[in-house]
This record gives structure tokens, sequence and C-alpha cells, in this order.
């Protein structure tokens, strides 16, 4: 029999339970109602995102975006990165709309485009940020994020940047 690190601690937990005399079936209970209440108490900022994500790709407002980077870059000797940014643009937003905007970008120029390949990265390099904070600061109440969106955000941009250049030296 393979011994692996979830068996061991599967072990170790009631080991530990038995130990301090924990009712372990009735602890997992009661995280499990902890855990349904916390799903159910974050389900109006999920659908406020899921909402955002589809009004900013059926209005269009979402090309125009792209359509003003586009411009915004034209004047540097190489803009194939521009094609790669719908996934970083959805990612603060959703993992998965941004998965989809990866593939979308390999189905477009291929997989391996500098495009695809970008995508690729920077789908691997930045954080859901707008998710995680719906998510956890909805789970417990905080309304005031105060200067934690703007450094996620920051973070978010570092990692954009750090992945095109990233592109470019390996992907050229």
């Amino acid at each position: 029999m393979l011994v692996t690190a979830s068996r061991i601690a599967f072990v170790v937990v009631i080991v530990a339970a038995l130990y301090k005399k924990i009712e372990v079936f009735d602890s997992f209970i009661d995280g499990a109602k902890d855990g349904f209440n916390v799903a159910v108490k974050i389900i109006p900022y999920l659908v406020g995102i899921l909402v955002s994500i589809s009004l900013l790709r059926t209005s269009g407002v979402f090309e125009l975006v792209m359509d003003g980077l586009r411009f915004a870059f034209s004047a540097l000797p190489d803009t194939r990165f521009v094609d790669g940014l719908p996934t970083a643009m959805i990612k603060p937003l959703s993992g998965s709309g941004a998965r989809g905007m990866m593939v979308d970008a390999m189905t477009t120029f291929g997989p391996d485009s500098f495009a695809g390949k970008l995508s690729g990265v920077l789908q691997g390099t930045s954080d859901t940020t707008l998710y995680v904070v719906a998510v956890y600061f909805g789970a417990v109440g905080i309304k005031n994020t105060r200067y934690a969106i703007g450094a996620m955000l920051l973070a978010d941009l570092a990692g954009i940047i750090t992945s095109i250049l990233l592109a470019y030296l390996f992907f050229g």
C-alpha cells in the first residue's frame, strides 16, 4: 500500500481529534453548515460579477476598449501583445472567463502564435482579484476595502507587464 500525504493527513487529523476528545463527525457537520451559510452570503456578489462580465462582452464595450488599446499602443514597434490582452483584462473578474479568452486567442491566432502563448502566460500570472474581493470580503462582511483593491490591481498590472516581457524574451 502506497503511503501518500493525504493518507497521512487523514490519520493525523483522526489521531489529533481522538487525543483532544473532539467529536469529529459533529465538528464536520458544524463546518459544513458554516460553509453553506457563507456560500449563501456570497451569492449576490458572484451574480454581480457574472452579470458584469456578460454586460461587458455583449454590449460591445469590451471591443471598444480593445480598439482603444490597439490605438494607444500603435506607436510601439511591436504590438502583437495586444491580441493577448483580453485574457489579462477578464482575469480580475473571472478565471473561467479568462480561460475562455485564452482559448479564443488560441483559436483565432493559433496555439503556437505569440498571442496564444502570451494568453497562456497571462492566464497563469494573475489572480481573479475582484472575484477574490467579492468572495472573501463579502463572506466576512467587509464593505470598506480601503487600499486592498488598488494594491491587488497594481499587483495584477505588474504580472501583466512581466508576462509580456517574458513572452517576448522566450517566444520572440
